[in-house]
């Protein structure tokens, strides 16, 4: 039995997709149950509730072995640590009484970095409060998700520009959802392995935001323009949409890190290409161009 936490998901949703279609047994732990695919309602078992809730997660883990972790996006939390490993950690308490040998959990890339990241710092300091049970445990380290430009849909779509606060010229690291799923799919299914490890999520090749507004522009067939925001404006945004000061204060952290090179941690390796294969391009075609006409 596997246990799929945020199955709804840009990631769940696919790890959910591919286990069903491989006939393997899963139970999903979901608050809505109203926001499943149909399909999957008479092909896993549903267990309706928060994997924050001690008690949601005593029926998720009774006879289960492995455990797909995703946090969910809670910017009413008070900080990134209340978010990440004050949510976390009820299940950090059940995993050694439990019989979950295997966890696969997404994360953030930037251990090592030398200030607090915000999220991703929160983030790794759940992976190593897991981990700390002594179950084996693989963190999806990854890097900004391209799914991220799909939030200013309406945007493009009205208006032909998207807004993020990074310089138009700074090269950084971008990851396709599908490419974090296939790896957890891949790890959940075959669980030979181990001990603790990271696996980086970065893409196959740094770009710029001109750079992904020139792919843009040539795959949607209109003029398509990036303007830079200020951190000030990402933060006060957020909290016009319902964030806490903490996790506006948060993500502001994070994006700064990113910037300053915490998307950059680890050299990029063949492997990691190998992880982490789709360009932005192949995304565009094959997620936003598509969101876009619909």
């Amino acid at each position: 039995m596997i246990v799929i936490t945020a199955p709804t998901g840009n990631i769940g949703r696919q790890v959910v997709s591919a286990l069903l279609d491989k006939g393997v047994p899963l139970r999903l732990v979901v608050r809505d149950p109203a926001k499943l695919d149909r399909a999957w309602l008479d092909r896993a078992e549903i267990v309706k509730g928060s994997h924050a809730d001690g008690h949601v997660l005593d029926k998720a883990l009774d006879g289960a072995t492995r455990i797909f972790w995703l946090v969910p996006s809670d910017v009413t939390a008070p900080n990134a640590e209340a978010a990440y490993v004050d949510f976390s950690r009820p299940f950090g308490q059940r995993l050694a009484g439990s019989a979950v040998t295997h966890v696969v959990s997404v994360s953030a890339l930037g251990r090592g970095w030398n200030t607090d990241a915000g999220h991703a710092s929160a983030s790794i300091r759940m992976d190593d409060m897991l981990a700390a049970s002594g179950v084996n445990y693989v963190s999806l380290a990854a890097v900004s998700l391209m799914s991220n430009i799909a939030r200013q849909t309406d945007l493009i779509r009205a208006q032909g520009v998207f807004y993020y606060p990074a310089p138009g010229n700074l090269k950084l690291r971008h990851v396709a959802p599908q490419d974090v799923s296939t790896i957890a799919i891949r790890k959940l299914l075959s669980p030979d392995w181990s001990g603790f490890d990271e696996i980086p999520m970065v893409g196959p090749r740094d770009l710029t935001y001109q750079e992904i507004a020139a792919i843009m522009t040539d795959v949607l067939g209109r003029k398509i323009t990036f303007h830079e925001m200020s951190m000030a404006d990402m933060g006060n945004m957020m909290k016009g949409n319902g964030a806490s000061e903490g996790m506006a204060r948060a993500m502001v952290d994070m994006l700064s890190a990113k910037n300053e090179g915490l998307d950059h941690v680890v050299e990029r390796s063949p492997a990691d290409i190998v992880n982490s294969p789709t360009t932005f391009r192949q995304w565009c075609e094959g997620v936003l161009k598509p969101a876009l006409m619909g």
